[in-house]
This record gives structure tokens, C-alpha cells and sequence, in this order.
């Protein structure tokens, strides 16, 4: 799959734009805050249905207007379309000219991965970005987990609310069932899911890491959940805690996943540029996993990812990336890296 044409209008900083993508390497590169990322955020939010730097729509209009228009034209092995987004109070998504019901239906048209400087503090950093890496990959591949996950999390939010409701207003602990079924319900399909990809990711990314190391090292994967089969059970047996917190202690949204080199957590004794590598492996992992699935190469998406790796690794990784559409922002032209270049200045190209 590959994106043949990009339309903007007022998005960002850009008043006006059209281009053609070649379906190889295309190659966006000028000084900073010119607009080079802009372009990757309208590719994101055709494919994931939100931006990855705002929750706030008024953020992607152009300084001044009311409303702002992306469209993405793509074409598959079996079919072509296009996604169109205006943006005004919210955003609006059509695909080949059908408005959209759910935003869910806007997965998996285009898939995407997504390489930023960000995504190099995935093992040193929180779990939170670790879910993010693995919910983004699960979402585009079935749509139903991303609303799990939403579901999930609203009714995680009420759950906290009441929780607070019981310690400072005296509210019937016995309203807590309500939520506490709805949490063990979503909470499961999430977990399975997890589970399932995990294990992908786990057979995969030994020989992808070996082959990124030259046989230097050994990566494992360990998914980390206090998810236990009883659900329910788990979550009434930590009532009184989370009573008193305020909050509930208990469920997936609190899991993660373990990187482990040569048998040791990587996160606590790994160099940085072992992290780096293991974060190279992860993503070429997750491209060959979505094209496992699929059954087509997704599109790679990176941004101003050179300056975070060293010559040798940066050579490395494109080694392993082949028939790929890949999208790269940088700050100048890149030796030794053919493909169609674009230079940007000022929300112009």
C-alpha cells in the first residue's frame, strides 16, 4: 500500500497544498519549525483518526481561520481511496466521499508506523508509552479493541469518580458491581489481545534483533499484567485500598511489557545505544507484523528520525526496509538515501 497524493488546506501552517508521493522514499527536509512534521501529523490522522501532538482540534486550524481539510489518496493491492478530514469544532471523516458513523471505521484503511525522536524514550520511560506503542498496532489491525479501550477507560473514570463519592459522601459500596462488571468485561478483551500480540512480537523479534545486532545480542519480550482470570474477584478483593486511594489499583490499565537483553532488563542495565537498537527491532517487528496481517507492507512514517541514531544504526534500519512506502523529515538532505526530496520552507514545498 501507498499514499499517492496529499491535499492540506489551512492546516497548520499550510494556507494551501497539494503533492504526489512516490511509492518508495520521499524525503521532506528544512530547517526546524517550517512544517515538515505537519505533513506526517495529517498522514497520522487519516490513518489513526487523531493527531499524535494535540487533542485539541482548534490546534490543527490555521492561525486565524474556522476550518481546516486534509485528504489522503491511497492505493491498495485491490482498491484505491481517499480520506477526507475537515476539522472545524471537531473533525468530520468521509471515506470516498461517505461520511463516517464511528471514527473506528477510519482504522485500517492506511497502515501506518510511526518513528519519532519520542519513541527512543519508549524503554527508558513509563509503561505508558509501551501500551501506546501496543495499542496503536492492535487498533489498526482490529478496530473493535480501540473502542475496548475507550470503553474501558470511561468506565475506569467513573469507577474512580464513585470511589471518591464513597470515601468523602458515604456513598452504598454495593454501586461499585456496576462498574466492576463493565471493568472485567473489557478488561479481558483487552488482555487477550495484549497477550496475543505480545507473543508475536515475542517469536518475531529475536531474529529481527540478532539480525539489527549482527548476532550481538539476545532480546525477549515479558508482558507484565496483574490481570487475573477472576476479574471480578481481584477487583472486589482490592475494594477497600482503592476506597482509601481514591482510585482503582487494580486492572490493564496498568500493565506493560518488559524488554530483556542477554537474559537483564534493559531498561535498568541496557547503554543507550543498545535501547536505541532494541527500539529499532521493536518497530521493525511491528512492520512486519501489520504486513503479516494484512498482507500488504504498511507505510513508515519518520520523523526527523536520523538525528537520533547514529550512521551505523540509520543504515542498519533501512537495510531491513524494502517496497516499504517510507515518509522521512529531516533537517538537511540525506547521503547515500535515494528517493524523491522535497524541500520545506515556511508551510511551503
Amino acid at each position: 500500500m501507498y499514499i499517492q497524493k496529499l491535499r492540506l488546506n489551512q492546516f497548520r501552517n499550510y494556507e494551501s497544498l497539494e503533492i504526489e508521493l512516490d511509492k518508495e522514499k520521499n524525503i521532506f527536509y528544512g530547517n526546524n519549525a517550517q512544517g515538515k512534521t505537519n505533513l506526517l501529523e495529517a498522514i497520522f490522522l487519516s490513518g489513526f483518526a487523531k493527531s499524535f501532538r494535540t487533542q485539541k482540534e482548534k490546534e490543527l486550524i490555521q492561525s486565524g481561520k474556522e476550518e481546516a481539510i486534509v485528504e489522503v489518496y491511497y492505493q491498495r493491492k485491490d482498491r484505491e481511496g481517499k480520506i477526507r478530514i475537515e476539522i472545524g469544532e471537531k473533525k468530520t471523516f468521509f471515506i470516498n466521499g461517505i461520511k463516517v458513523k464511528k471514527l473506528s471505521e477510519i482504522l485500517g484503511k492506511i497502515n501506518l508506523v510511526f518513528f519519532y525522536p519520542d519513541s527512543m524514550e519508549m524503554i527508558k520511560q513509563g509503561p505508558n508509552k509501551r501500551r501506546r506503542f501496543l495499542d496503536m498496532m492492535i487498533g489498526q489491525l482490529k478496530p473493535s479493541y480501540i473502542y475496548y479501550c475507550n470503553q474501558y477507560l470511561k468506565t475506569l473514570e467513573q469507577r474512580n469518580i464513585y470511589l471518591r463519592q464513597i470515601k468523602f459522601e458515604n456513598k452504598p459500596e454495593e454501586m461499585l458491581e456496576i462498574w466492576d462488571e463493565k471493568l472485567a468485561e473489557y478488561g479481558e478483551k483487552i488482555f487477550n489481545e495484549r497477550r496475543l500480540y505480545l507473543e508475536k512480537i515475542a517469536e518475531k523479534i529475536e531474529k529481527i534483533h540478532k539480525d539489527v545486532t549482527e548476532n550481538k545480542e539476545v532480546i525477549s519480550i515479558k508482558y507484565m499484567s496483574s490481570y487475573q482470570e477472576n476479574y471480578l474477584k481481584e477487583l472486589k478483593n482490592k475494594r477497600k485500598i482503592d476506597i482509601q486511594k481514591g482510585f482503582t489499583t487494580y486492572g490493564v490499565h496498568r500493565d506493560d511489557f518488559l524488554v530483556f537483553l542477554n537474559g537483564r532488563d534493559l531498561s535498568a542495565f541496557g547503554s543507550q545505544g543498545q535501547q536505541r537498537s532494541s527500539v529499532i527491532s521493536l518497530k521493525l517487528t511491528e512492520l512486519a507484523i501489520i504486513e503479516e496481517e494484512v498482507g500488504e507492507k504498511p507505510i513508515l512514517l519518520l520523523d526527523d528520525f536520523m538525528s537520533e541514531l547514529d550512521e551505523n544504526r540509520r543504515n542498519r534500519f533501512l537495510e531491513k526496509i524494502t517496497q516499504n512506502q517510507v515518509i522521512i523529515t529531516c533537517t538537511e538532505k540525506l547521503k547515500g538515501i535515494e528517493g524523491k526530496t522535497f524541500h520545506v520552507q515556511n508551510g511551503k514545498i
